[in-house]
């Protein structure tokens, strides 16, 4: 998860006195926060420090990440004319982005960089809602009420995720994620007729690139079939769905990512192993699988516990008579 380096010491002394899009939009500190990860775990991949509302804000939405808030948008969005008045996603909007993968491409050498951007409906939700909400309220009221506003606001988010994963590939990463954080408050009729349209054109951006591209929610245990839909070929699970489960919805066709709890990670050792080893075991029933939590590091999270599970992972997915190879 793209918050790894959130319970590290060395993130923690990077971000001081450093607000989040600020930090996001510096590529020296972007390549730094994304590095620091894994050069404590050695990791199978980088993830590209970022935000998902990064891409609104360098187009000039008013928005800002308030501390133990998120998001706050200045003027929600209720009617066209809002929409309208969104800019689209230019290149040089995001220079800095793809001066920070290009720099993070050459650091890495061997370990891929995977991008990311936040998938239409997550982003509407913010922008209609004003910030962060429990209950969705407004964001299903303008989708069942006014579904001309909805698509437009959509399908313009929609362009920019698009160009925002574009961007990340031109420049050098290997593989992307569209995170829906908040897609697991949808039912899935509302899901199919509002929201995959508009997150497989997101993921249809990339498609001609062969990059490989994962999809991920919280929440979406009723929606996995559907966000496969969209075009994906790994879609992540959270800790709510044991990934056998999720790998017979889904069928042979794709691979799965996570899925350890991540409040699993302050129990006593074994209790960690012992489910470490089950995600292991019931991941492979899937046709493939990427070793992940179900949802990001907790701030508070020992490090040290971390880099113990990064090699219980890699020693159990060693190819038999492999040495010194990591697993995936």
């Amino acid at each position: 998860m793209r918050q790894a380096g959130r319970s590290l010491p060395e993130y923690r002394a990077l971000r001081e006195g450093v607000s989040m899009l600020e930090a996001c939009s510096t590529p020296e500190l972007v390549v730094e926060a994304t590095l620091q990860p894994v050069r404590r775990y050695g990791t199978d991949a980088a993830i590209l420090f970022s935000d998902i509302v990064l891409p609104l804000r360098a187009a000039g939405v008013d928005l800002d990440i308030t501390p133990g808030v998120g998001p706050v948008v200045a003027k929600p969005v209720q009617t066209l004319a809002d929409v309208e008045a969104i800019p689209d996603l230019e290149p040089d909007h995001i220079g800095f982005v793809s001066e920070a993968v290009r720099d993070l491409v050459g650091e890495l050498g061997d370990t891929p960089l995977i991008g990311f951007a936040g998938a239409p409906f997550t982003l509407a939700s913010y922008l209609i809602e004003g910030g962060p909400s429990r209950t969705h309220a407004k964001t299903k009221a303008m989708m069942r009420g006014a579904p001309e506003v909805w698509h437009a606001l959509a399908g313009k988010l929609a362009g920019v995720s698009g160009a925002f994963l574009r961007a990340q590939v031109e420049a050098g990463a290997a593989a992307v994620q569209l995170f829906d954080s908040w897609a697991g408050a949808l039912a899935p009729g509302d899901y199919r007729e509002y929201v995959l349209a508009h997150s497989r054109r997101v993921l249809a951006e990339v498609a001609a690139t062969g990059v490989p591209r994962v999809h991920f929610g919280v929440g979406t245990g009723e929606l996995l079939v559907l966000m496969g839909e969209a075009g994906a070929e790994v879609v992540g699970v959270d800790w709510r769905v044991p990934l056998d489960v999720a790998a017979a919805r889904l069928g042979p066709r794709y691979a799965v990512q996570g899925n350890l709890d991540p409040t699993l990670l302050f129990a006593p050792w074994p209790v960690i192993e012992a489910a470490a080893r089950d995600v292991l075991s019931r991941g492979r029933a899937a046709g493939g699988h990427v070793f992940n939590l179900g949802h990001g590091v907790l701030p508070s999270t020992d490090p040290d516990v971390l880099a113990r599970l990064v090699d219980l992972v890699h020693e159990e997915s060693r190819p038999a008579g492999a040495d010194d190879e990591r697993g995936q």
